[in-house]
């Protein structure tokens, strides 16, 4: 990469997964980045560091992130869940939330807590990597696009790559037993083509997902059902937790609005004040 590119104080990387670059081929094979095109979308967090907070962007231009949590082993964290949501709002990323290992519990149980979702708009697919249910389908949604596999620890993100990919299984088999010591987790982010075409991009499992760039006055623009209520509020800057003529909440006391996504609504306009207040 040309130093210019490296210039000033800089916290994050300079280039992403995703990126669109320019580069120049050098006589041994390899290339020099040029240029970074403007990005068109990031699915970002943000990242304290000792010296401050920073972007950390998962990927660039994503065509769709593909939100992964199992429904069970471990338990499904929907609070994470809507993060990731309002992040793609955010952003204008598609997402399809896909449920891994239906095969440990009945699918009923799966749907009973996460097809809250598929009534919002948002695609849904339970699938097994253990058995291979429903892999063909999730082929079908992968096909000739950009997607990025993201989600929480322990959920299953590499062994459905392994079943996606086979030949990324083998070819990186040999640099984990050198480099990562036979770890089978993902420590990097990396993008591989799919044999379909199209290409997927695995990340790190995450334990926290902070917001970047959001205001905590633009979130009821984020969440999907709250959304459409706002402009019926009696008062337009209506935080929707104690104001009188307040839409949204008449919609929660109605059961319009999902107690969990209200709750998570609150949990990050107000912080750790929004855990404390009841639905």
């Amino acid at each position: 990469m040309r130093g210019r590119l490296k210039k000033g104080p800089r916290l994050g990387d300079v280039a992403a997964i995703g990126d669109w670059v320019k580069l120049t081929l050098l006589p041994d094979g390899s290339g020099m980045i040029e240029e970074i095109e403007p990005r068109l979308r990031t699915l970002s967090r943000k990242a304290p560091t000792p010296q401050g907070e920073y972007e950390q962007i998962i990927i660039a231009n994503p065509d769709q992130a593909v939100l992964v949590f199992a429904c069970a082993q471990p338990e499904p964290r929907l609070g994470m869940l809507d993060r990731y949501l309002v992040i793609c709002e955010r952003q204008g990323i598609p997402a399809l939330i896909l449920v891994n290992k239906v095969d440990l519990l009945p699918l009923e149980h799966a749907q009973q807590t996460f097809d809250l979702y598929r009534g919002l708009g948002y695609g849904v697919l339970y699938v097994s990597a253990k058995t291979g249910y429903s892999l063909e389908t999730l082929h079908e949604h992968l096909k000739g696009k950009i997607s990025v596999f993201t989600g929480p620890s322990g959920v299953g993100k590499s062994t459905l790559l392994k079943c996606l990919l086979p030949e990324w299984e083998r070819e990186i088999a040999e640099v984990r037993r050198r480099v990562y010591k036979g770890r089978h987790t993902t420590v990097r982010r990396e993008m591989h083509p799919l044999p379909e075409g199209g290409y997927v991009a695995d990340t790190p499992g995450l334990k926290a997902l902070a917001l970047w760039d959001i205001e905590p006055e633009e979130l009821d623009g984020y969440f999907v059902e709250i959304r459409e209520l706002v402009k019926e509020c009696a008062f337009s800057d209506c935080t929707h937790l104690h104001e009188p003529g307040c839409s949204v909440r008449q919609a929660v006391e109605e059961g319009k609005i999902h107690p969990s996504r209200y709750q998570s609504y609150l949990r990050l306009r107000f912080g750790e004040e929004g855990d404390e207040i009841r639905v």
